[in-house]
């Protein structure tokens, strides 16, 4: 029998959510936060578009959650991610966090915008 190492995908997988905070890989976030190419960075929102646009070329898609449900990006903000060639999709953070990780075990270049949400839905 012939056994193969598996390598884990590059990068951090959000473990969790609540309000006002990410967890990823182990870590608590506060705030919005960019996940991207093994990191995790503060992110000020849809305002600050220049660390989204930093990853042109390294990454193929990006999730952009809106916090609690789907919110339009501010201005023509999506529309000039795609024509910077960046993929974009926009969710709710949890389902951007969610979709994120999946791509991110499939070991596509991936990176995930990430609004929080205000208040964790009961059970």
């Amino acid at each position: 029998m012939r056994l193969t190492e598996i390598q884990p995908p590059a990068g951090l997988p959000v473990d969790g959510y609540g309000p006002g905070f990410f967890r990823i890989a182990g870590s608590v976030h506060e705030g919005a936060v960019l996940v991207a190419e093994g990191r995790a960075l503060a992110w000020t929102g849809p305002e600050d578009p220049a660390p989204l646009l930093a990853l042109v070329g390294r990454i193929d898609v990006l999730l952009i959650g809106t916090g609690d449900s789907l919110l339009p990006l501010p201005g023509a903000l999506q529309s000039r991610l795609e024509a910077a060639g960046l993929g974009v999709e926009i969710m709710s953070s949890p389902s951007a966090a969610r979709g994120y990780n999946i791509l991110l075990a499939e070991g596509r270049r991936v990176a995930a915008a990430l609004i929080p949400v205000s208040a964790v839905p009961p059970p």
